[in-house]
């Protein structure tokens, strides 16, 4: 199963030691932003609730956003110069940070390593 650091979205952010996102069996298992009685309630999507990913760039940031939050997001990730680098070195590099929406409406920006990424992408097919 691989790991997936949300950045900003509709589900909790975050990479610490406490689960947060991971992707695996063609299944992502989100963690939402209310507690329950045994830590982060989840959610599960399967790989046919996707409605799209793509690897994020400065445009396709801004036109999901649409909203303060993703702006932020970025800002505090990667400082305003930052932004447009951060965003493309990911795909280049060990990471890739990452836009997901799912059918139901609910969305996410993150990072996760390349090899994880492939999976996700390769579920799609």
């Amino acid at each position: 199963m691989g790991k997936i650091k949300v950045e900003a979205g509709d589900f909790k952010t975050g990479s610490n030691s406490q689960f947060v996102a991971i992707f695996g069996a063609n299944q992502f298992q989100m963690a939402l932003n209310q507690l329950g009685w045994a830590g982060y309630k989840r959610a599960n999507y399967s790989a046919k609730d996707v409605e799209e990913i793509t690897v994020a760039s400065e445009d396709s940031v801004k036109s999901l956003g649409g909203t303060v939050g993703w702006g932020v997001a970025g800002a505090v990730l990667f400082g305003p110069v930052g932004l447009l680098a951060g965003l493309l070195a990911g795909g280049r590099g060990k990471n890739v940070t990452f836009i997901c929406k799912f059918k139901d409406g609910k969305k996410f920006l993150g990072t996760t390593d390349s090899k994880t990424f492939t999976k996700i992408r390769a579920s799609q097919f």
